[in-house]
């Protein structure tokens, strides 16, 4: 398992330092003419990768948070210089890069190590998500922004989005589904899920929610909902 994926890196997250409920009108709110910033998340195989890309199919701009954490801290950046002050120069592998896999050990298992690492690549992918969402909306200024992070409310990121969408699955089917997809044992399963957020925490700042308990054709049946609610023309 590499750890430096946003997805599977947990930390401990408390209701209490959360925003307000959602209930205010988002900074960019244009519906019916687009001009929107959508936060997606979600927990372990809950299908937030399938809404995304079925909002990419729709017209929508993706920005896949982690495949932004792959290159945060890649030689010569500052999130590079950090990880390696502060975990050894050791966890440079051959190539000159910072092997995940030396780091993954050094942090996994050690709450204060793992807060050091998400205080490092945290700031700097969300530097980097910033950067992506003003270069998408200068290219295309009523264009729909999505940007998908697993980690959107433990990293403190809420505020990039002008609504938050929320994928949620009922436990047991997302053991299931888990362990069938990747291979895992139930147990490895249960123990991710109960290192994440839950699905009543998410629930909480959620603009919309989006149930994935059902099959595939449900979910797509929601996101075109959604979509068809976006082009809306706003009410005079």
């Amino acid at each position: 398992m590499i750890l430096l994926d946003s997805k599977l890196i947990t930390t401990s997250y408390s209701r209490s330092n959360s925003p307000d409920q959602p209930d205010r009108l988002p900074r960019h709110f244009g519906y019916g003419c687009f001009n929107l910033i959508i936060g997606l998340t979600g927990g372990i195989a809950s299908g937030k990768s399938t809404v995304a890309g079925a909002l990419g199919e729709r017209g929508a701009y993706i920005i896949d948070a982690d495949k932004l954490g792959h290159s945060a801290y890649v030689k010569g950046t500052a999130a590079f210089d950090q990880v390696v002050a502060t975990f050894g120069d050791d966890v440079v592998g051959d190539d000159g890069e910072v092997d995940r896999r030396k780091l993954g050990g050094k942090v996994f298992g050690n709450a204060k190590a793992l807060k050091q690492l998400t205080d490092i690549v945290w700031p700097a992918i969300r530097a980097m998500a910033e950067s992506e969402i003003a270069d998408a909306l200068r290219a295309e200024p009523r264009r729909v922004v999505v940007l998908e992070a697993a980690v959107l409310i433990e990293a403190g990121w809420l505020d990039l989005a002008d609504e938050i969408w929320v994928t949620v699955v009922e436990p047991p089917i997302a053991i299931e589904r888990a362990c069938t997809r990747d291979n895992l044992d139930a147990a490895a399963v249960q123990a991710r899920l109960d290192a994440q957020l839950s699905n009543a925490e998410r629930r909480g700042h959620a603009h919309r929610v989006i149930d994935n308990s059902a099959d595939q054709a449900h979910l797509l049946a929601q996101v075109d909902s959604l979509w068809a609610m976006l082009a809306q023309p706003p009410s005079p």
